[in-house]
């Protein structure tokens, strides 16, 4: 085992036990700023850290402390923002965009930040996409062409086809730009933790499935507005842990082992009022995109119109959030989460109606038997839904609200490699998929066959003739160049999944963490991560 791994599980049976004595942080470790944050497991499919190829929410918050962007997004708002560009000019044919860059930036290697720099990222950026398509920052490149240096800080990027979600995917932490130097590197050192970024803090090391290191950048003063600290962090350290144990990771907080608490699922209200009985903070924010919407199979029994509006029907989402998480948890109002520019509240479409579903599929001819279960040709209206790696509390409450109209929905878990063959060959009725951009084009990754991770997944979503109509809307919106033009193709792409039942919105997409009384100064990003420049911690 790990040494750094061991070291974890036996901290972690020192807690559990409540053994304090010999588990307690030195006084040397409290005075030197350090900050314990506990994540949920790491990724063991796709190991990497590299910004453009990272898609795993925790390297990414790590990551943004790191790796800095050409611009950045405000939180509240989803305006644009400087960043390492002071400003920048668009062409009106939305095919060119002008990057006038800061001229006092460096990396921590010492290089600097300019012009030949960032063409240095997106052209390493795109060759690597044009090798692996499949990579996830390929999506938030989709258009990108050349870069063109017209002077030391001044950059322009060409795109050959429009993307109006191109100047928000310059904010993220997928096209965080890194030093010439990294990109000598090969794609597995970078992967691995060879990151070399302009940001506040610097990766000392990153050791799958246990954890890593950042250390504070001496001399750090580019912030984007959304940092309140314009200089050097306030921490000298934060280590990071991934620890897929519930019980280890709340231990360790509860004992004060980690001072930010952070799984990938919200906090149940019995541990939400344990963590706060002990004076921690409970920080939420939706994560922006797609809401956790189930995506029908309309090349089998969810082929008929009918017996989708039923399933949309039957649906209580607001006993989900209380019952699943909490009483204050938000209900999910459509197909994207709120935080997402352009969302829509569709609540009125979402209505909890068991007896309108039960009349839709009375009409389309399913009838209820002596078990309850509805029936049509001697054959039960049975769904099958691939979850992995297990059912959830959630997966279990949408069976019952489904029963209780009369369809059968069978949970079949599945390993992580069946349900990806399931899905790429249509063996489902009902599937989940879902990516985070605070940019609504992130819906072409999964609804539009042309672009998405899945072509069969998202052709299968739609009937023929919505399909049509799902892809002219797609195209609408990628090729704005209005703020009214992009809300209108987004708003009609929102209603168009919803009257066709083409998504069933479950439940929004909350992250959460616990902070402790020591923690201060903590705020989340438009991505939903968070800016750790700002954080304090105090003695106490």
């Amino acid at each position: 085992m790990n040494k750094l791994r061991l070291a974890t599980r036996l901290l972690a049976s020192c807690v559990l036990a409540a053994s304090l004595a010999g588990c307690s942080p030195s006084t040397d470790e409290a005075a030197s700023k350090t900050l314990n944050i506990a994540f949920w497991a790491d990724n063991t499919i796709l190991v990497s850290v590299d910004p453009f190829q990272v898609y795993w929410l925790e390297h990414r918050v790590m990551l943004r402390n790191v790796a800095e962007s050409l611009t950045d997004q405000d939180p509240q708002t989803g305006e644009i923002i400087p960043w390492l560009a002071k400003s920048w000019a668009i062409s009106d044919d939305a095919l060119s965009y002008t990057f006038y860059l800061r001229n006092d930036v460096t990396f921590s290697n010492g290089e600097r930040f300019d012009a030949k720099a960032v063409k240095a990222a997106f052209d390493s950026n795109k060759a690597f996409a044009t090798e692996l398509p499949a990579t996830f920052g390929a999506t938030y490149l989709a258009g990108y062409d050349h870069a063109e240096v017209v002077d030391d800080f001044t950059v322009k990027l060409v795109l050959s086809k429009p993307n109006a979600g191109f100047l928000q995917a310059t904010s993220t932490t997928n096209l965080a730009i890194l030093a010439p130097a990294s990109y000598q590197l090969s794609a597995q050192e970078r992967s691995l933790g060879k990151i070399i970024g302009t940001g506040p803090f610097v990766l000392d090391h990153y050791t799958p499935e246990v954890g890593a290191k950042l250390v504070k950048r001496q001399g750090y003063a580019w912030p984007s507005a959304n940092v309140k600290n314009r200089g050097e962090a306030h921490l000298d350290t934060i280590e990071l842990s991934y620890i897929p144990e519930e019980s280890v990771r709340n231990g360790l907080f509860l004992q004060g082992q980690a001072d930010i608490l952070w799984p990938r699922n919200p906090f149940s209200e019995v541990d939400i009022k344990l963590f706060q009985s002990k004076g921690a903070t409970i920080q939420s924010r939706s994560l922006p995109g797609p809401a956790y919407n189930l995506y029908p199979n309309t090349r089998r029994l969810l082929a008929d119109k009918q017996v989708r509006l039923a399933v949309q029907k039957a649906i209580d989402r607001k006993t989900y959030a209380s019952a699943v998480y909490s009483a204050n948890f938000p209900v999910v109002r459509g197909i994207y989460d709120v935080t997402t520019p352009y969302a829509k509240d569709q609540s009125d479409k979402l209505a909890y109606d068991p007896e309108g579903a039960e009349h839709l599929l009375d009409a389309a001819g399913w009838l209820k038997g002596a078990d309850g279960y509805r029936q049509k040709d001697g054959k039960r209206l049975t769904l099958s839904y691939n979850i992995t790696p297990a059912e959830t509390a959630g997966d279990v409450l949408i069976q019952d609200q489904l029963r209780k109209v009369g369809i059968d929905l069978k949970l079949a878990v599945t390993t992580r490699a069946e349900w990806f063959a399931n899905n790429a060959s249509g063996n489902y009725d009902l599937t989940i998929n879902y990516m985070t951009r605070a940019e609504p084009i992130i819906l072409q990754t999964i609804l539009d066959p042309r672009s998405a991770n899945s072509a069969t997944v998202a052709t299968n979503t739609y009937e023929p003739q919505a399909l049509e109509k799902a892809t002219a809307l797609f195209d609408a919106g990628i090729t704005a160049t209005q703020p009214q033009q992009r809300a209108e193709a987004y708003g009609g792409l929102q209603d168009l999944l919803l009257d066709e039942s083409s998504a069933f919105p479950i439940y929004e997409r909350v992250w959460q963490a616990a902070t402790s009384a020591k923690v201060k100064h903590f705020q989340w990003t438009a991505e939903g991560f968070a800016l750790l420049s700002d954080i304090e911690v105090s003695e106490k």
